[in-house]
């Protein structure tokens, strides 16, 4: 213990030189979260959807790291905590690959929100399909999940996703318009020593803790398949890089 504090003191002088860089990390590419970034989208979507009348699901609202606060800050509406897993502020206990078969046609929502837990569904591209399912036309949808992050809670962890990734999820061929998709939380990251030869040590750009989706559902699509769905309708705004010569 001592001599990890120590290395932590030594390493210091050195972190704040090299924090200096930092900003050679990014990706001018990708787009920072402004609306519902990782520090704002809880009083963004309490502004929403804390009114009378309005009926809100947590997907993954189990107390894992902490206390939650959603149920005192949604007072004003009807909140509901759904997880696969019994536990404080779990109000409904199921699998969120069939969310819909937990409620009738006449218990929609106004506002369904993640956070945390998108990397953890086996299957997010079902669950995005059962979200639009239970949710009003008009109402939001928000997602926020990892794109980049250390393994944790296997063997329950399948799949990060990019801000594009979320996109196509919830793309306007399942009935959604995106209001804000983006990054939180660069991060700076270098190939570890035990990687292959050719990338020891080398610097990794690009690198954000968070992704973020908030979108709201414009219409409702029927009989929804993936595999009808046309590529091109979910990736319009991808182009692919012209190769390096």
């Amino acid at each position: 213990m001592k001599k990890l504090k120590l290395l932590k003191l030594l390493r210091m002088p050195f972190l704040l030189i090299e924090s200096m860089f930092d900003k050679e990390f990014l990706a001018p590419d990708v787009p920072m979260s402004s609306v519902v970034s990782h520090q704002k989208w809880q009083e963004y979507l309490y502004e929403i959807g804390n009114k009378p009348g309005m009926r809100v699901l947590e997907i993954g609202s189990r107390e894992v790291t902490g206390v939650s606060n959603a149920r005192s800050k949604f007072n004003n509406a009807d909140y509901f905590g759904f997880d696969y897993y019994p536990g404080n502020n779990v109000d409904i206990v199921g699998d969120a690959h069939k969310l819909s078969s937990y409620f009738g046609e006449d218990e929609k929502f106004d506002v369904i929100y993640s956070s945390a837990c998108f990397e953890h569904f086996a299957m997010p591209w079902i669950v995005a399909v059962e979200i639009a399912k239970v949710l009003k036309v008009g109402g939001f949808v928000f997602v926020e999940t990892h794109f980049s992050f250390s393994s944790h809670e296997r063997p329950w962890h399948f799949f990060q996703s990019s801000d594009m990734g979320l996109r196509v999820l919830f793309s306007e061929a399942l009935g959604f318009e995106c209001v804000e998709a983006g990054m939180s939380n660069p991060i700076v990251g270098r190939f570890s020593s035990l990687a292959d030869t050719y990338l020891k040590n080398k610097p990794i750009r690009g690198l954000y803790c968070h992704s973020e989706y908030l979108g709201k559902k414009i219409k409702d699509v029927k009989n929804f398949h993936w595999e009808q769905v046309d590529l091109a309708s979910v990736v319009h705004e991808t182009k692919y890089p012209k190769p390096k010569v």
